[in-house]
């Protein structure tokens, strides 16, 4: 039984015409009624019943139909699978992450779109705000993990990931460290680790100046590394994302009054069209447990 002449007969019986039904396939009629006979034979039984130039489905061959046309589409399914496959290894996914992203449970979701895609090809560079934006305009980039904004809203399209709490972080035994949440009022006069890179910085700074909170900012740094470092050196405290904190031994307290929340969303261009590999991404970011 071949594929071919599985598809003669389904055309056959689409149009009751093998003059049809071989325009259909691309072949001429002596061809495609050569092929229906030979399936017959092969099934043992007529598939048609033929009245001079008219041809009409017998019983047996009404009863086949459904399993032909299953062949048929499992096959046509198999080979989308297959093209899909070469497609996803000839075009990568660049992916941008924000400086301040945690890379631990960003890591677990690559890492099972990984085990699930083997054939995706996968870059990730860390850019700054700015950076993403413009390399997403200019089609350097695919997709950019970036915390939601109005303004991401209006002009990208945003798939919303998780959300994620603020954080005060201390080094150990600090006095502070005792608390089960810390308000910003208790933070006024303690030496502080500035990150400079925080996109939500000037906000939480003009939150300080309203209260009447004065923070002396001992060590100032674009790295998230050295700014956990530094507190876990006893320099000071930070603000940071809850899942941003990484080194092990720092004390964390959830910042209350105010609460301060960011959202964390996979960025995308608005119009354009989605490789088969980003459409994989896709479905995997809907998919995926993310945290909260």
């Amino acid at each position: 039984m071949e594929m071919s002449q599985i598809r003669y007969v389904l055309a056959a019986a689409k149009h009751l015409n093998f003059t049809k039904a071989a325009s259909d396939c691309n072949v001429t009629q002596p061809a495609l009624t050569k092929g229906v006979k030979a399936l017959e034979v092969e099934l043992g039984a007529p598939v048609f019943h033929r009245e001079g130039r008219r041809i009409l489905l017998s019983d047996f061959g009404r009863s086949m139909l459904p399993h032909l046309q299953q062949i048929v589409s499992e096959a046509d399914a198999a080979q989308l699978l297959a093209q899909n496959f070469r497609l996803l290894e000839k075009v990568p996914i660049r992916l941008g992450v924000m400086s301040t992203i945690g890379h631990i449970r960003l890591a677990r979701f690559l890492a099972q779109f990984e085990k699930t895609n083997s054939g995706v090809e996968l870059s990730v560079s860390e850019r700054s705000t700015t950076e993403l934006k413009d390399k997403l305009s200019n089609g350097e980039l695919d997709a950019a993990v970036m915390t939601l904004t109005e303004e991401l809203q209006e002009n990208f399209r945003t798939h919303p990931l998780y959300a994620e709490r603020y954080v005060v972080v201390f080094p150990p035994e600090h006095r502070l460290g005792q608390l089960n949440v810390v308000s910003l009022q208790e933070l006024s006069g303690e030496n502080y680790v500035d990150r400079l890179s925080c996109e939500m910085r000037e906000m939480v700074m003009q939150v300080c100046a309203s209260k009447g909170v004065e923070l002396y900012a001992r060590f100032r740094s674009e790295r998230e590394g050295w700014v956990q470092a530094m507190v876990l050196a006893g320099i000071g405290f930070a603000f940071m994302p809850e899942y941003s904190v990484t080194l092990p031994g720092l004390i964390q307290r959830p910042l209350i009054d105010p609460t301060v929340e960011r959202k964390i969303a996979l960025v995308t261009m608005p119009g354009r069209k989605f490789s088969p590999a980003m459409e994989a991404l896709m479905r995997s970011v809907k998919n995926f447990s993310w945290p909260g």
